[in-house]
């Protein structure tokens, strides 16, 4: 064991963070700790590393044991570059370096016992050296700093003139680099690209340390973790296994309470109902055994309700008509912020119900290409067409759509005035804003708060084309549960860059990959997109390759591998037996409606004198009824194969 929490207790006032509870971790392991937003995950971080004082309890770190912390927010400065501020982590091993050199020159003027004693000194020294990897130290720290998403011409600029996001990467570099005995690391991934969160999570299932992870990346826990340590309504329980085993057994374990609940509630009041049957009858004896079932009732240690599972945000998207079937064509798009070209001659289309996820690396254009899709920028080259009836609904993380000035209730009253102020409240009691914080001003919130406030006025808009820009940003796994749901039951189109994986293979099913100033089209969810990624990059983005079209599919570039041109071929073939089922789909549906319906009008007219006392007629309808039947029961197994 490297780590003990001990009974440990803390609140701010009435708020009980945490009371009496306690978790270990051991050597080597990789843990996490989980919980809604608010619920105390970082305070008990700090707690651990003495940030915060505890109110009761106690925490042990194994003696000799060394314990390396991330923050959510980095408070950095100075002229020191990237590269030289990560060094600065190998301070120890850049200090035996010069000592080792400082040696050298002296043995050129030494002779004798004195040459002999520092060479003693400088073999024990090299030892040590060679010991902590000495000689391969600064291509481990460029080997860090590429794999958290620094390019090499990156590695100059000052600290500085570094954005939030770049600091926090840089203090990860760093502690990553000192390699202490225990990583306690809040929201690691957040400012980091698909590509960097992949090589954390090899760097970290690889690391000799124990691990203690805060993260409301789903993807990422059920690769690196192994243990979960959830914090809920101030009781910690720990759970083996990685998110998803969490998740099921944490299902389990509520449906087993609540039953263990319902039961005792029951059995409660049945016991009540007896109890003041017998006191009715008003006899000493009856009286006397309602005063024993009472004294066992007293006895009964009551089993605490569960808490109600996603009762933080109740979100249903539902568009106010359907659009035509293409609701989204672009021909030769191109953008660049010289001297960097973001992306060119891009063509893609999207249809109706499509779900179509863009990813790619920090920098390479995703948002940009939202923001002309919304207008918010004008492209370089090309255009792009809305289909008919499509109605956009956008989602900014920078919350341009929201007004600064406005307070939270004038946003949502201004926008849809036909509402009264209880359904406003009613709408923002939903994105838990209740009381006097709906007269909060926009301007003051956070950037959770405003994403809050963005997804309540998205819900009301009732648009059938949603463009999202990293919608699950500051929200926390219930509530991205809650947000995958009510997606999946869209029926709408959807069109979002997210670097949520678990987020993207719940709802996606197309993804975009913008990847050396083109798109790399992929017809399925984000295992899917890992499985044929460095295939398809290869043919569609690798040197030589043509502007590729993602119109429903990929253009095969000519002069590709056969392999490749037999992967976008298959592609091809099974959007188009997509297409074809769907069209069998809608004319079984269409045909099943044309006989119900005739199947009604044949049961009216059995109902006519003139038609029921007709005894050929009768025959007839009969027989047509009887064709009907049939024909309905081979469509109803036709549908139900088609619909699978």
């Amino acid at each position: 064991m490297i780590l003990a929490c001990q009974k440990i207790s803390k609140a701010f006032g009435e708020d009980v963070i945490v009371a009496d509870g306690s978790f270990h971790i051991e050597d080597h392991e990789k843990c996490a700790l989980v919980g809604i937003n608010g619920a105390g995950k970082s305070t008990i971080l700090k707690m651990i590393v003495g940030e915060l004082p505890l109110d009761g309890g106690n925490v042990a770190l194994t003696k000799g044991r060394t314990l390396g912390y991330l923050a959510q927010h980095q408070d950095m400065s100075g002229d020191n570059s990237i590269y030289g501020e990560v060094k600065t982590a190998k301070a120890e091993i850049i200090e035996t370096e010069r000592r080792l050199r400082q040696m050298e020159m002296e043995m050129k003027h030494l002779s004798g016992q004195r040459l002999e004693s520092l060479m003693e000194s400088y073999n024990r020294l090299t030892a040590e050296f060679e010991r902590a990897n000495g000689y391969a130290y600064e291509s481990e720290v460029t080997g860090v700093l590429k794999g958290l998403g620094f390019g090499e011409d990156e590695f100059s600029k000052q600290i500085k003139t570094l954005s939030g996001g770049q600091k926090t990467r840089v203090s990860l570099g760093k502690l990553l680099l000192t390699k202490p005995d225990i990583l306690l690391l809040d929201e690691p991934t957040n400012h980091l690209d698909l590509n960097s969160i992949a090589w954390l999570e090899t760097y970290l299932l690889n690391y000799p340390g124990a691990v203690l992870i805060v993260s409301h990346d789903r993807y990422f826990l059920n690769r690196v973790v192994t243990k979960i340590i959830e914090i809920e309504g101030g009781k910690l329980m720990v759970y083996s296994g990685n998110y998803t085993q969490y998740a099921e057994k944490k299902k389990m374990l509520r449906d087993a309470l609540l039953k263990e609940y319902l039961n005792q509630q029951q059995e409660i009041k049945h016991q009540e109902a007896v109890i003041e049957k017998l006191r009715s009858f008003n006899r000493e004896k009856s009286i006397k055994r309602a005063e024993s079932r009472e004294k066992m009732l007293e006895k009964i240690k009551p089993v605490e309700k569960p808490i109600e599972l996603h009762t933080e945000i109740h979100l249903k998207l539902e568009p106010s008509c359907t659009s035509g079937n293409d609701v989204l064509s672009v021909e030769h798009l191109g953008k660049s912020f010289p001297p960097h070209t973001l992306f060119s001659d891009v063509n893609f289309e999207i249809k109706r119900g499509e779900h179509v996820a863009v990813i790619g690396d920090n920098g390479t254009g995703k948002t940009t290409l939202l923001k002309i899709l919304n207008r918010v920028l004008t492209a370089d080259t090309g255009q792009f067409t809305l289909g008919t009836n499509v109605q956009v609904g956008y989602y900014d993380q920078e919350h341009h759509v929201l007004h600064m000035e406005k307070t939270i209730f004038e946003e949502i009253s201004d926008d849809y005035p036909s509402l009264t102020n209880t359904e406003i409240r009613n709408m923002l009691a939903a994105f838990l804003f209740t009381g006097d914080d709906v007269f909060k001003r926009i301007g003051d919130l956070s950037g959770g708060e405003r994403g809050r406030v963005s997804l309540a006025k998205l819900m009301l808009s009732e648009a059938n084309f949603l463009i999202l820009d990293e919608p699950t940003n500051h929200l926390d796994i219930v509530s991205k549960e809650i947000l995958e749901k009510a997606l999946n039951d869209y029926t709408g189109t959807v069109l979002y860059v997210s670097h949520d994986r678990y987020f993207i293979n719940q709802t996606a099913t197309r993804i975009l990959d913008l990847v050396n100033q083109t798109f790399v089209n992929y017809i399925g969810n984000y295992d899917y997109y890992l499985e044929k990624r460095e295939e398809l990059t290869a043919a569609y983005s690798g040197p030589g390759a043509n502007g590729a079209s993602v119109s429903g599919g990929l253009q095969p570039p000519e002069n590709t591998a056969n392999s490749s041109k037999t992967s976008w071929q298959e592609q091809k073939e099974a959007q188009a037996r997509r297409r074809k089922r769907q069209n069998d789909l809608k004319k079984t549906e269409d045909r099943i409606a044309e006989l119900e319906d005739r199947d009604g009008v044949i049961d009216r007219l059995m109902e006519q004198e003139e038609v029921y006392t007709n005894s050929v007629r009768c025959q007839e309808l009969a027989a047509e009824k009887a064709e009907i039947a049939q024909e309905l029961e081979e469509l109803y197994e036709k549908w139900e194969e088609l619909a699978e």
